[in-house]
């Protein structure tokens, strides 16, 4: 800007809105690659607060690949972790299509919860679906196998850490309850567990894709549990 009058003073104010409108978008960008894009969108424009802890009603949905130490043997380091992106994104797909968040991955295993912080009018059919789409998806690609557990459930969830690292995450019954979930539905046919809260609470349309399953005594668990499974839909020729 050359300019020392009005036209000069105001070139330079339109310059400085540009850059903080890019810095806006930076900021969006990587924080939605911590919390996803839905949920950085509503805190970024104030619809929406990581506060303190609140207790909420949510599904979580947990997938993890089958036998993964294996794989690790058997893989060359860059593959894998390439496969691993592969599988992931995969995961993030179909999660943030229903409204769902992906809220940590763990190694080879990621958590997903639906009804938090973004609340959903109805999170137990975001998360059956989801799930049937990341197993579907899983097995078109032939690269692993996997399991999902999905649970309903109260949850504490917030921010936790220090004022230098913090996370936002849940913390209850139902993330224990579909990472357990999860264990048993790797040695069954169609690779999915729900508890019969989360499929007695979905859409009638979603609910013709379970079926009900046996119930499992879960590590931690006084009573069964009782769940549904998804069979596996038959490949197109």
């Amino acid at each position: 800007v050359d300019d020392v009058g009005e036209i000069g003073m105001v070139q330079r104010g339109i310059n400085e809105m540009v850059a903080g409108l890019r810095e806006r978008e930076r900021i969006q960008e990587l924080f939605g690659q911590h919390v996803g894009p839905a949920v950085a969108d509503e805190v970024i424009h104030g619809g929406l607060t990581l506060g303190g802890g609140e207790e909420r009603e949510v599904v979580a949905l947990f997938v993890d690949i089958t036998g993964s130490t294996k794989l690790t043997r058997e893989t060359e380091p860059t593959e894998f972790v390439a496969m691993l992106n592969r599988f992931f994104t995969r995961v993030v797909t179909a999660v943030e299509r229903q409204g769902g968040l992906v809220n940590k991955f763990e190694g080879d295993a990621a958590l997903c919860v639906f009804g938090a912080p973004v609340p959903l009018t109805d999170p137990a059919t975001a998360a059956l679906r989801a799930a049937r789409e990341i197993r579907d998806g899983v097995r078109d690609d032939g690269e692993v196998e996997i399991g999902i557990g999905v649970a309903l459930g109260p949850v504490i969830a917030g921010q936790i850490g220090t004022a230098t690292r913090q996370e936002y995450t849940v913390i209850g019954d139902a993330v224990n309850e579909a990472a357990r979930l999860t264990e048993q539905a790797k040695r069954i046919d169609g690779h999915i567990l729900a508890s019969d809260a989360t499929v007695e609470n979905c859409a009638p349309d979603e609910r013709e894709f379970w079926a009900k399953a046996k119930a499992f005594r879960l590590r931690g668990r006084d009573a069964p549990t009782n769940t549904y499974r998804s069979p596996l839909p038959a490949r197109v020729r």
